[in-house]
């Protein structure tokens, strides 16, 4: 394995893990906002109990999206060397919002519980949800200038942004994050339908608002992020058409196939919660709780075919994988390879034991807060 292959493998493995995390955190938060905009006395329980899950995968991603910067300037200084000037901008607004802004509003969500009016905690919640949809967007904003660059020119071999208003509005970046919104809302949608779904059919009636509404919202966004995601095909570079028809092509036909499945379930279950059918026929209950881990493996494949589809290119039709590599030793990236691996690993795994175990437990594990004088604004 060459030293090319060991950073991009480096880079795969935790840019894939990371995106394992964002994608919940992006489902989870529009969800319990909802909840939590919601009749109290009917979905207090339930907010705090979706809101801890949401908590646990927040924490544990922030690490992961930590590393992620770094690897800019430690592995790609080819990258920021060549097109730092384009999408540092971008990135940094990524950092202040996701770091700084939803952070912040996250933290007062959290300890304002009786502490505040509802109206402004309520208000605290959407702002994480809007902040966390913000920072994907300038994401995918650097990310769709490596797609298809607009907007710069080059000098003396660097690039230097020239139309800000063409970065932001790039197609690439635009069509990318309608699809990652819905992909993430059909995967917050299926995790809420998922669990409720389990403790439903164990006879727990205090679920049965949040898998009508995980449906819902499963039903929904699965059917519009196939459309979407068709929309993008016109934007395929060629080497990514070519590779298509080829080996890679397994991912993209695994993301379409999951996709299909997913819609045609949930769809069916949005019938059956009339007359409590989904309830009582457990077979099927059960089948939405094995759905859940479907959507996180459709969106691997279809950050694969976004990324590795366009190979040699890393800015496309600029600058190649190869010339972005900064000088390092193989053994060096073997080892920061490895590391990371064990450790991204780690995380993951230690995440989802939570998430299962407090998923498990169910809403006796998200104990009331207690009470205390509250605060009008």
């Amino acid at each position: 394995m060459s030293v090319v292959d060991l950073a991009r493998l480096q880079f795969a493995v935790t840019t894939g893990v990371h995106w394992l995390f964002v994608i919940l955190t992006m489902g989870l938060a529009p969800i319990v906002a909802i909840m939590h905009s919601r009749d109290p006395a009917v979905w207090g329980r339930m907010t705090r109990f979706w809101g801890q899950l949401y908590l646990i995968n927040y924490a544990v991603g922030i690490a992961t999206g930590i590393v992620m910067e770094f690897q800019f300037g430690l592995s790609w200084s080819g990258l920021s060397t060549f097109a730092g000037n384009v999408f540092g901008a971008p990135l940094a607004l990524e950092t202040l919002i996701a770091f700084f802004a939803e952070s912040t509003f996250l933290g007062m969500w959290i300890f304002g519980w009786g502490r505040m009016s509802r109206g402004l905690h309520v208000t605290l919640i959407w702002l994480v949800a809007l902040t966390a949809y913000a920072s994907a967007y300038f994401i995918l904003v650097a990310n769709g200038f490596m797609q298809r660059p607009v907007g710069f020119e080059v000098r003396n071999g660097v690039a230097y942004l020239t139309d800000f208003a063409a970065l932001l509005t790039n197609p690439s970046t635009l069509l990318a994050l309608g699809h990652v919104a819905l992909a993430a809302l059909t995967t917050g949608g299926v995790f809420v339908a998922g669990i409720a779904a389990f403790h439903l059919a164990r006879g727990d009636e205090a679920f049965r608002g949040s898998l009508r509404l995980g449906v819902v919202i499963a039903a929904v966004a699965s059917f519009f992020v196939i459309i979407v995601g068709d929309l993008q095909v016109p934007l395929f570079q060629p080497e990514k058409k070519a590779a298509l028809d080829g080996t890679l092509g397994v991912a993209l036909d695994t993301m379409t196939i999951i996709g299909n499945t997913v819609s045609t379930v949930t769809f069916v279950a949005l019938f059956l919660l009339r007359k409590d059918r989904l309830v009582r026929w457990r077979p099927l209950a059960y089948l939405m709780t094995a759905m859940i881990p479907f959507p996180f493996v459709a969106s691997v494949g279809g950050w694969l075919v976004r990324e590795v589809g366009r190979q040699p290119w890393l800015v496309y039709g600029q600058l190649t994988v190869a010339d972005a590599l900064s000088e390092v030793s193989w053994l060096s990236l073997a080892v920061s390879c490895a590391a990371f691996i064990v450790i991204f690993v780690a995380l993951a795994v230690t995440n989802w034991t939570l998430l299962t175990r407090i998923a498990r437990r169910g809403p006796e594990s998200a104990a009331a807060p207690e009470p205390v004088p509250v605060l009008t604004f």
